[in-house]
């Protein structure tokens, strides 16, 4: 009879430990997890007679209870925690730990040291096509610029774990910048500018827990390419500076975005003086009149949130990745790219300036480079192929706008180890009935 009781607890206590959870998640109004940078569907999955029969409706429920159920977050929390405090290991996608608590993008490391070589053939292909750019659009009035960014890998290569560190024989950022000046392309090397700048700094240049140049390097950044600008284009844009510098121990504005995606119960430390300076631009309308469109990667989110397109750089675009334009021109939808008349963009602007941080340079420009090419060279190819593409396009937007459908593709990427870019492509084309 004891043996049955102790038995008979022992099956409540397990029972509890499974349906406690299912029962909080039922009387708990709102389950959503506060954690950064996962992907998680927000939106409950509705009946439908198609995702009945296809067998994608119980998965996809599940994949909702999943992101929601009660104790989410804290297993989350718990769980990175202990990767950090005991084997040095972040769980941001892509990211690594290093040396002193700097957290790295790996592939940033890899660029660094040259871990990501293209063929210096590719590379001088596409410079030559930029050169062909550059010529046309100068005889329109228009002026092309190229600029090379310092990743924080090869800045903060003294914390990177030994594990990563070789001797280096070359890089992609130092092919690129050495052809473009062989082939007279317009560039501007702010990765070799951070290098002699860094250790004169006063100020760090990268902070310990963000993934780009720290505030002050940006705004040292910005100060560069408005002058690089003003000589290219033979044009005064209004006056930029700063009224003073806070320095805190505190990471503010993106110094600190990875720290967040971390997603630990205890923070580490910030002990890192970083400056801030009270940034300014010139209220000056007769000056704000050249137009600059960027092409970057995510270095460039700073410099728009600073409000340079629209206080310096006449209300000029930010194209992320060639994708998504950046302010959305509706306010009810995003803007990509392939939705835009190439020809009349590009010609709408005073300054084409392509970024890309090292990290990047292995698809620098997005296509870009090659479409712009084909547009002025080939017009007929190129307009026959964007027609033959916007199908797909319309179902890869979908995707990205579908936190559900982007989480499969994400998944499908790591899965497969291809871009996620490319595993959308892929979901799209099955979308769209190309593929099976």
């Amino acid at each position: 009879m004891p043996k049955i009781k102790s038995y008979s607890a022992h099956t409540i206590i397990v029972f509890l430990a499974i349906v406690f959870p299912m029962i909080v998640s039922m009387v708990k109004e709102d389950n959503k997890p506060n954690l950064v940078g996962l992907l998680m569907n927000y939106e409950k999955p509705k009946f439908t007679k198609e995702g009945w029969f296809s067998g994608n409706l119980q998965q996809d429920i599940d994949e909702y209870n999943n992101d929601h159920w009660a104790f989410k977050e804290i297993t989350v929390r718990l769980n990175n925690q202990v990767y950090y405090d005991f084997f040095n290991q972040i769980r941001v996608n892509g990211f690594v730990a290093g040396k002193e608590h700097y957290v790295f993008s790996e592939p940033y490391i890899f660029s660094a040291y040259g871990d990501d070589l293209l063929e210096e053939e590719t590379i001088v292909t596409k410079l030559k096509k930029a050169k062909v750019i550059q010529d046309t659009l100068k005889k329109k009035g228009i002026d092309l610029l190229l600029v090379y960014a310092p990743g924080k890998g090869a800045l903060c290569k003294e914390f990177v774990e030994d594990k990563y560190v070789h001797p280096v024989k070359t890089t992609n950022y130092k092919m690129f910048a050495d052809n473009s000046k062989k082939l007279g392309v317009n560039y501007l090397d702010l990765y070799e500018y951070f290098l002699q700048l860094k250790p004169k700094s006063p100020y760090p240049l990268f902070p310990r827990f963000g993934h780009h140049w720290s505030f002050y390097g940006e705004c040292l950044a910005v100060d560069t390419i408005i002058k690089h600008i003003e000589k290219l284009h033979h044009c005064d844009l209004p006056a930029y500076g700063w009224d003073g510098i806070d320095v805190v121990d505190t990471a503010r504005q993106r110094d600190a975005d990875i720290l967040k995606s971390m997603n630990l119960v205890t923070n580490p430390p910030q002990d890192m003086k970083l400056a801030y300076p009270k940034v300014y631009f010139e209220n000056d309308s007769l000056k704000n009149t050249t137009r600059v469109l960027t092409i970057s990667d995510s270095y460039w989110y700073g410099p728009v949130y600073m409000g340079i397109g629209r206080s310096c750089f006449a209300g000029g675009e930010f194209w992320y990745y060639n994708n998504k334009v950046i302010p959305s021109r509706s306010s009810e939808e995003k803007t990509e790219t392939w939705q835009l008349d190439l020809k009349s963009e590009v010609e709408s602007n005073n300054v084409i300036m392509l970024l890309y941080a090292d990290g990047n340079l292995t698809n620098f420009g997005n296509s870009f480079i090659e479409d712009v090419y084909e547009m002025y060279t080939s017009p007929a190819t190129f307009n026959a192929r964007k027609e033959r593409q916007k199908n797909i396009q319309v179902y890869a937007k979908q995707i990205r706008e579908a936190p559900l459908l982007l989480k499969k593709s994400t998944q499908k990427s790591k899965d497969l180890q291809i871009s996620l870019d490319s595993a959308i492509r892929m979901d799209a084309m099955k979308m769209a009935g190309m593929i099976k």
